[in-house]
């Protein structure tokens, strides 16, 4: 049985656990962002409508945000090896369909397919990084996480680029898919020779906070049944989904958008229910009592609205370089490969240092973003004003990759650092909604900003625009942070005056 590390050096099997759930974690969230370079291809191939393709970035979306918390909640009762396989298996069957879809109908539903393995496997990935990592070891992996999350996002239009350029237009958005099923076949093989025994079991109800008893009095050798907590899951995944889809579907009509209010007396209902369901010797999904933990809270408030905004740039980035100035698609995507490089280096350099120095690197990356975008609207200004070259964004959008990585993978950590381990995985659910959520609402928000500025003025003053409004948004994550580093020094303060 493995168990966790505290020094920053990784034994053999946390080896082969980063290996084993890193992989499918890259392959999943690069399945967000290949997609927009190999869409009108798509359209191309097999006739579809834009509603039609609509949900190919939809459905996927949608699927995957909505049963995150759902599916950490279940790792941690039933064993998280179960749950990893499950997931690994419904994204690749999903990717193998996808690519071998007839009409853009079985496309959509195979995307959905996909999204759901993603929404399993995800928070699955978390709860092992908390159930076998600790302290140094476990920012570490953490900081290998978030480089995963940085370089999925910006490699993806640049793959998705490359597949097209080297195959075709037909076959290419058809090896976008593809290429997933490979490795989702290896990682199942390996899966049950890599993870270690405890992770095919619940998560020990020692570290569970609930109230409910851990062993029958009446029958003491009896395994408490699962408690999974269905009231929950289902009152929460209708809540986000009804929340998420007016960003998602917001062409459908001015109606979609009452579902937020459904969505967000949904969310209000299970709140209440879970806290009813605690106190009659329940286990609910979440612990209410986890947001009032400090740095839970805090944390999950700052990566949601940073989302908000960040996702958004490299859309901003592929319409500007595309629509505005009439590159192509690869070319487009190369603009990210700087970013992309930096936030791999960045996100394992914090995951080292985040415990010696906590939520000032978080804040020195929100800087480096700030900068970056800021110095990102200035040469948009030049290239239109003095004809400077628009390739010089390489540079400022190389500060918005390293800041990337200080800033997802050290929130991570510090977030979940406080969670007892029984609820690793559905607290790391909730994590992960807030960006899906985030995601979903700035990109809807932001380039529907951009193009009526297209509308009224130009491609530089909509990009500009664009950049600022995102700029502002970090801004606003920036001083949540800034309140969490406050709070956490007057308690360390305090701590030290009462010994």
């Amino acid at each position: 049985m493995a168990t966790p590390q505290s020094s920053e050096s990784f034994a053999g099997e946390q080896k082969k656990i980063l290996a084993l759930t890193l992989v499918p974690l890259f392959m999943s969230l690069l399945s967000v962002s290949i997609v927009n370079v190999v869409l009108p291809s798509v359209q191309d191939s097999l006739g579809a409508g834009s509603s039609a393709l609509q949900w190919v970035l939809s459905g996927y979306a949608l699927a995957f945000g909505v049963l995150l918390v759902a599916a950490g909640r279940a790792g941690d009762v039933y064993g998280r090896g179960p749950l990893f396989m499950a997931g690994v298996g419904l994204f690749g069957l999903g990717a193998l369909v996808s690519g071998l879809a007839p009409s853009v109908l079985v496309l959509n539903i195979a995307r959905v397919a996909m999204g759901l393995g993603s929404g399993l496997l995800n928070p699955q990935t978390i709860g092992l990084i908390q159930q076998y990592f600790k302290g140094a070891a476990r920012g570490k992996a953490f900081g290998m996480f978030g480089g995963v999350v940085g370089v999925s996002v910006a490699i993806g239009p640049v793959l998705g680029g490359v597949l097209v350029a080297l195959f075709g237009e037909s076959i290419g958005w058809r090896a976008s898919f593809l290429v997933n099923v490979p490795i989702c076949v290896i990682a199942l093989l390996l899966a049950k020779a890599w993870l270690p025994e405890s992770a095919w079991k619940p998560v020990p109800a020692e570290h569970s906070t609930s109230s409910m008893p851990v062993i029958d009095p009446a029958h003491p050798q009896r395994r408490p049944k699962a408690d999974l907590d269905p009231v929950g899951l289902v009152s929460f995944g209708l809540a986000v989904l009804l929340v998420m889809l007016p960003f998602v579907e917001s062409s459908v009509g001015p109606w979609i958008w009452g579902s937020i209010v459904v969505g967000a007396g949904l969310m209000a209902f299970w709140v209440w229910w879970e806290r009813r369901y605690r106190r009659r010797g329940g286990e609910p999904m979440i612990d209410m009592d986890l947001f009032a933990t400090r740095s839970f809270a805090n944390g999950t408030m700052l990566i949601g609205l940073y989302f908000v905004g960040v996702t958004s740039i490299w859309v901003l980035v592929a319409l500007y370089m595309q629509s505005g100035l009439h590159h192509t698609a690869l070319a487009s995507g190369m603009m990210g490969l700087p970013a992309a490089a930096a936030s791999a280096i960045s996100a394992p350099i914090a995951g080292r240092y985040i415990v010696r120095i906590g939520r000032p690197l978080v804040l020195i990356g929100m800087s480096s973003v700030l900068f970056g975008l800021l110095t990102t609207a200035l040469l948009v200004y030049l290239h239109g004003a003095m004809g400077l070259s628009e390739w010089w964004m390489l540079l400022s959008l190389t500060f918005v990759g390293g800041g990337q990585g200080l800033v997802v993978s050290p929130n991570q950590t510090l977030t979940l650092a406080d969670v007892p381990m029984r609820y690793a995985g559905s607290a790391g659910g909730v994590l992960q909604t807030g960006q899906r959520v985030g995601t979903s609402i700035g990109i809807a928000a932001i380039t529907g900003i951009v193009f009526a500025m297209v509308a009224r003025s130009d491609w530089p003053t909509a990009m500009m625009t664009g950049l600022l409004v995102i700029a502002v948004v970090v801004i606003m994550a920036g001083c949540i942070g800034v309140r969490d580093m406050m709070q956490g020094r007057g308690e360390a303060k305090a701590a030290r005056a009462s010994s």
